[in-house]
């Protein structure tokens, strides 16, 4: 079973990180999205495969802590605050799948 959740947050946050430069032609709103997204894939990637959840809770968390400061400071919901909403979902989402007994994803049986 894969991390649908996780490399559809990629997804997003990659896109957004798109929209940011279309619109306004921000390198670093390109530059942000697209590294945060690239790393919640790979830890989206790490949780289908090896069932660790280390490097999606750490991104997840960081980037939302990051766009909450930035929602903020700006008083604005859009986009940093969606981000944020998100970003803390999924940290708490890995969170519970760190602390579970069980695995986070099971694996399917080789038969």
């Amino acid at each position: 079973m894969q991390d649908y959740l996780g490399f559809a947050y990629a997804i997003v946050v990659a896109g957004g990180g798109i929209m940011g430069y279309v619109q306004a032609k921000s390198i670093p709103s390109l530059a942000a999205g697209l590294v945060f997204g690239s790393v919640i894939g790979f830890g989206a990637y790490q949780v289908t495969a090896h069932n660790r959840v280390a490097v999606s809770l750490v991104t997840s968390a960081a980037l939302g802590s990051m766009m909450g400061f930035r929602a903020y400071k700006s008083g604005k919901f859009m986009p940093a605050g969606l981000i944020t909403a998100i970003s803390l979902g999924m940290a708490v989402r890995y969170a519970v799948m760190a602390t579970s007994s069980t695995p986070a994803i099971e694996k399917p049986s080789r038969s």
